[in-house]
């Protein structure tokens, strides 16, 4: 069963060796809806963690000459907010260790200045002029002003399941983990970008949670999730139903694997699992990415034992965002990494019966979360 909530799995990571040399991080994306005009629009939020180990009063930037030059490798706490679309754009306010107050048990808490992010509730801002962003390179964002005041109802969870709780001495195993605790969320509040207020309500929000760590990051980079779902045979929406794929290259030990995804799709209560980690399911996984002149798709086939699931995302360029992270080892390697909340697609789950392939349902899915970046691009 991966819909199995767990928020152990979301408390700060970064003990014994990934405290210096590790990250972790909450991520949240969610849609808005425009309080005069009622368009509809996307936006994320995710607090970022690096290095706490290496804290010195001042945040720690990877990318600043000068740290370079020293051999320094970064350590802060980041607020990444931002939206899609055609004035899409990222935003990064850095604080020290020293001035980021941590829960550091269960439940997870983190609070600098007025940004705060906890399992239910997301509050903050960011300010850049474009004279700042043009300034400062290492703060690897662009210009703008958001502010939001959010709570969150995590609904539905894609529980990976690997190593993630073992001791400390399996920390290491993996150079990625991932834990969807709200892979279904609903969000409340309000969002106020560059001036425009926008609303957020729990029915119309399609909202995502989740959280990634470890040492480095995986090249292939996968991401495609939505509960935003209407079935083609019955012409309803899904309301009860969220898909999520992600992955890419894992590393177990330092060794990679082979192009791996997880995947899973729960389907009106039913779970569709494509966990590689799970070996008794058998699962096989082809994947492929194209960037074409207006657009970039992904396709994705996975089939364990029990089922297969063929999806294809599609998603504007022009509404998307070349998103930026740094590694602990102050590395920058992924610097096409494709990144967009307005995308659409098609999910056709199969059944396997008798030997034969049957038809579950093909599912429209717009406000898709996707993410595709390799290093060296």
């Amino acid at each position: 069963m991966f819909n199995h909530h767990d928020i152990t799995r979301n408390a700060c990571m970064l003990h014994g060796p990934l405290a210096h040399h590790g990250y972790d991080w909450w991520w949240h994306s969610f849609t808005a809806q425009d309080a005069e005009t009622g368009e509809d629009k996307p936006f994320f939020i995710e607090f970022f963690v690096c290095n706490p180990a290496l804290a010195e009063d001042e945040p720690v930037l990877g990318q600043l000459p000068a740290n370079q030059a020293a051999g320094k490798k970064p350590s802060y706490l980041m607020v990444k907010a931002g939206t899609w679309g055609e004035d899409a754009c990222q935003l990064h306010r850095f604080f020290a260790w020293k001035n980021v107050k941590m829960h550091d048990g269960v439940p997870y808490q983190f609070q600098a200045a007025d940004c705060l992010a906890s399992e239910t509730v997301l509050k903050g801002s960011i300010a850049i002029t474009p004279e700042e962003a043009t300034a400062h390179p290492e703060w690897m964002c662009g210009a703008g002003n958001l502010s939001w005041n959010l709570t969150i109802d995590k609904q539905i969870a894609f529980n990976v399941g690997y190593g993630a709780s073992k001791p400390l001495r399996d920390a290491e195993a993996f150079a990625m983990y991932w834990h969807a605790e709200g892979m279904k969320s609903a969000y409340s509040g309000t969002v106020v970008f560059n001036g425009r207020k926008y609303v957020v309500t729990p029915e119309k929000s399609y909202g995502y949670a989740d959280k990634n760590w470890g040492r480095d990051f995986t090249s292939p980079w996968v991401w495609l999730s939505s509960n935003c779902l209407t079935s083609k045979k019955t012409g309803k929406q899904l309301k009860n139903s969220v898909f999520d794929i992600g992955g890419g290259r894992p590393k177990i030990y330092f060794v990679p694997l082979d192009r791996r995804l997880l995947g899973v799709f729960y389907y009106e209560g039913k779970e569709y699992d494509f966990n590689f980690s799970k070996l008794h399911l058998m699962v096989k996984t082809e994947f492929s990415f194209e960037v074409l002149e207006e657009e970039v798709v992904w396709h994705v086939r996975q089939e364990n034992i029990h089922a297969v699931m063929e999806t294809e995302v599609h998603c504007r360029k022009k509404d998307m965002l070349l998103i930026n992270y740094e590694a602990p080892d102050g590395s920058k390697r992924h610097n096409r990494l494709w990144n967009g909340g307005n995308g659409w697609g098609t999910i056709r789950l199969y059944d396997k019966q008798n030997g034969e392939l049957v038809l579950a349902d093909e599912v429209e899915a717009t406000h898709i979360g996707c993410e595709y970046g390799e290093y060296g691009e």
